[in-house]
């Protein structure tokens, strides 16, 4: 029974980032600053979601590991971790194409 809830758990927690990624860039007529706030709060349910099924992850424990040390090397916050260090530098590309560069696209069209 713990092996169905393992594989329940990663996939609630690969699905839970969808939403996050889904609200930070494809949320059309709204500022950046908007889809920032919007994806803080994704992000913050995502990570309840990665970290509870982590625990289901949990090895036993070893003498010289911490608690923290365990709960990070799980797969579901692995794939958390490694997902939203994605997520924010793709942000901060598309932010910053979008300000400095989109900007000189449009002066340059044909009238």
């Amino acid at each position: 029974m713990l092996e169905i809830g393992k594989a329940i758990g990663l996939i609630l927690s690969m699905l839970s980032l969808y939403p996050v990624v889904i609200s930070a860039f494809f949320v059309p007529g709204t500022r950046w600053q908007e889809r920032l706030i919007l994806s803080l709060v994704k992000i913050a349910i995502s990570a309840c979601i990665c970290f509870t099924s982590g625990l289901l992850f949990l090895p036993k424990s070893t003498p010289g590991q911490d608690f923290e040390d365990r709960i990070m090397s799980t797969p579901p916050v692995r794939i958390f971790c490694w997902a939203m260090v994605a997520v924010v530098v793709l942000f901060i590309v598309a932010w910053y194409i979008e300000e400095f560069y989109v900007p000189l696209m449009y002066r340059n069209q044909p009238n």
